[in-house]
Formats: structure tokens, sequence, C-alpha cells
């Protein structure tokens, strides 16, 4: 008797709760229940308006003179909203936490309108319902913070140009490329100062021939001290070709094409384009080498070929791809990033339908995959691009063109074993 007795009790209790309570709340009592929902209101406050932040400083640059859609992007995003800095996808969810902020007023203005505990609780569900609709719509941007979220055309991320005073172009690419066979541009961080050295040091050297051009592609920086540094880096030495986009790991395929369309407009006479970067060992006498083979090949992107590579959609992975950038099960094949070659009657193509191709950050994947496929460009695999970290030992890697990962106190070790004449291999 006593369990029934207190199933009876809570069943009466919670129908009480339930039911709708025509009596009104002492004044106690509707005091007590405003001052705990306005700290719930304040909560919800800051929930939002810290989501609507994150979006907002979440808004990739592409450019120090206003990308993407040709547009200044301002510093201080969150206090004042350009409409032309973030795209449609995020601009809408701005607005929604807006109006949500507006809802949250009016919820204030009813409760205190409000008599009934059952009115109260009418309208703290419908600003929960709310409150999900408004987090189901963040959800959408948790991947990568600086991957757009809708396609757009390369040619609305990427601003044309380099600062061209800074190089010496005819050191690099003398009488555009007419008398250069290999023509060596090589992607690098703007930090990696001690990567540029002692490729500098060592195998860039080989750039010093009549027959070889070598330069490094960097963006640009909105870091003054370091823009400073680059400054005075490229006054030494003229190699560093600097492109207008803003220079990240997200915008490698702006890179890509900045560097292509250097080689189009200073150097369209070169013969054959290695693309590579600056943690790479090129064994340059075994490259000239599989160039003198290829000679009158044309039409071609040689390198370590991948096929039925499937996009990632781990959003964790540097590597991710949503579906809304591509949706797609494989990628069409592809010759993998860190050095690949081309022929140099291609680089034009290659440069103007980049700039047509919807963009994806995976600049090998988009360039020797989407874009060659487009323009029914072959690509041909060749064993000597390894492309990976591999045994240093010397005869491994003079039997190598290219060879990843390779730390800056290392590039040296290895011109020396590549120049040692009493090493003798089988």
């Amino acid at each position: 008797m006593i369990i029934v007795g207190t199933i009876r009790e809570h069943r009466n209790k919670r129908e009480a709760f339930l039911c709708p309570v025509k009596k009104k709340m002492s004044r106690t009592q509707r005091m007590r229940f405003f001052t705990v929902f306005g700290a719930v209101i304040i909560i919800m406050l800051m929930y939002k308006f810290s989501l609507a932040k994150e979006i907002l400083s979440r808004t990739q640059e592409y450019s120090v003179t206003g990308l993407p859609m040709r547009h200044q992007i301002k510093q201080n995003v969150t206090n004042k909203i350009n409409s032309s800095t973030i795209n449609n996808h995020d601009r809408s969810i701005y607005l929604e936490g807006n109006k949500s902020f507006q809802s949250l007023l009016a919820v204030s203005n009813q409760l205190t309108e409000s008599s009934g505990i059952e009115d109260i609780k009418t309208i703290l569900r419908n600003q929960l319902i709310e409150m999900k609709k408004f987090s189901s719509s963040i959800q959408t941007l948790s991947g990568p913070s600086a991957l757009p979220v809708l396609r757009e055309l390369a040619m609305k991320l990427y601003e044309p140009g380099h600062l061209n005073e800074e190089i010496d172009i005819q050191k690099i690419c003398m009488h555009r490329g007419l008398s250069l066979r290999l023509l060596i541009l090589i992607t690098s961080a703007q930090s990696n100062f001690k990567e540029r050295m002692s490729i500098r040091r060592t195998w860039m050297n080989y750039g010093s021939r009549q027959i070889v051009g070598m330069a490094f592609i960097l963006g640009r920086t909105t870091n003054a001290s370091l823009n400073e540094s680059l400054n005075k880096e490229n006054n030494i030495y003229g190699d560093m070709i600097r492109g207008h986009f803003i220079d990240s790991y997200f915008n490698l395929t702006l890179k890509t094409i900045s560097m292509l369309e250097w080689a189009d407009t200073h150097c369209p006479n070169v013969k054959f384009i290695l693309k590579t970067d600056d943690d790479m060992f090129i064994n340059v006498p075994k490259l000239l080498d599989f160039i003198d083979a290829r000679y009158k090949n044309d039409r071609t992107i040689y390198g370590r070929l991948v096929e039925d590579w499937k996009p990632i959609r781990n959003r964790t992975s540097k590597y991710f791809v949503p579906y809304k950038l591509y949706n797609g099960w494989q990628y069409p094949p592809f010759t993998t990033g860190p050095a690949y070659l081309l022929t140099g009657d291609i680089v034009h193509e290659l440069y103007v339908q980049s700039l047509n191709t919807y963009y994806i950050q995976l600049e090998d994947v988009f360039i020797t995959g989407f874009v060659a496929k487009r323009l029914k460009i072959r690509r041909e695999h060749a064993n000597e691009f390894l492309n990976s970290r591999i045994s240093l030992r010397p005869c491994k890697i003079r039997n190598a063109i290219s060879v990843h990962k390779i730390k800056p106190r290392e590039q040296y070790h290895l011109w020396r074993d590549l120049l040692d004449s009493t090493i003798k291999c089988k």
C-alpha cells in the first residue's frame, strides 16, 4: 500500500506539472522563476553570439588586396559586417543568429507579460526548437575552417599578378625561355627561410646554368614584420616570385595557379617545368637525363600517378573535402603534389582552364586531376618520382629524381653525397 501511495503521489505531481495550471503564481514565485530564467537567457545569448563570431572569424582570406569576390575583408569583421566578405551560406547563418537575438528579446517581453506557468513553458519550448534549428545550421560548417562551403570557380578567388619588381626575371628565365630546357618552381611557405637557404646552397646551384632556371613561389602576408623580412631576402637573392594571394595551406591551389600564370607570362617557351616543394631534394642531373629521353614529347604531366583515390570525408583531416565541394566517389587520376613535371606546351591551357574550374584546396588533385582531365592531357607514372621519404643512402638518392620530407640540414648531406665521386653504386 505504501508503494501504491507513493506511485500515486508521484503521478499527481507529474500531472500537476504537465497539465495547465490556471492559478497564477505568487509574486515570490514569479520573482524566483524570472531570476533563474534570466540566467538562462544570458547563457543562450552568449552561446549564440559566440557561434556567430566563430563563423565570421573563420571567413577565409584569399588575397591581401581583397578576395574572395575582389572585395576587401575587414580585420574586425565581427564589429562591422561587410556582406561581400562572407559567402552566402555563412551570411545566412549570421543573419539567422541575428534573428535569434531578436527572438530572445521578444521572449523576455513575453515572459514579463505572461502570468501562468503554462505560458512560460510554451515560450521555453518554442525557443528550444529555434535553438536546435540554429545549431543544426552551424554544424554544416564544422569542417576545416578555411574551406569554402559553396562551390566557387577559382577565378572568383584568385587575383592575377606578381611583385615582379623584386625579382631578377632574366636570371630565372632568360629570353622568355627560348634556350631553357628546364624551369624548376619551388612552392615555399613564407616562414621557411632555412628551407630556402639550404636549397640555394645545394641543388639550386644548377640554376646558374643557362639551360636551367629556378625560383621560389610564395604568397603574401598581412604580417608587417614578416613581410619586411621577405622583402630583404628577395632584395638579396631576387628569386622569390610572390603572388597576391594569402599564403596558407588552404590556398595551395591558388599558389600553383600563380605559378602557372607567371610561367605563362614570363617563360612561355621553356620546354619543361617542374613544380616542387621546399622540403624536397631534387636530383637535377637525373631529372635532366629524364627530360632528354622525352624531349620531343608534348601535352604530358609526369610524376607519381595515383588512381582510384577516394575523397577524404573525415572532417579532422587536412585533406577533407566536403560533398558540397565535390560529391564524386573518387578523384580522376592525378600526380602527387610534392613534385611533378609539365611539358611547357600545356602551361597556358592549364592556367586558363584552372580559373574556370571549381576550386578545391588539394592542388595536385585540382591541377593534374580535374583540370588536366578536362584538357585531355596525358598523365604518366614515372618511378623516379618517389615523392616520399626513403632511405638516404647515396645510391638510393642517385636513382631517384624527387625525395620528400627532407630537413634543411639533410639537404647538405644529400648534396655532398650526390657530388662525391668516390662513392660507387652498382
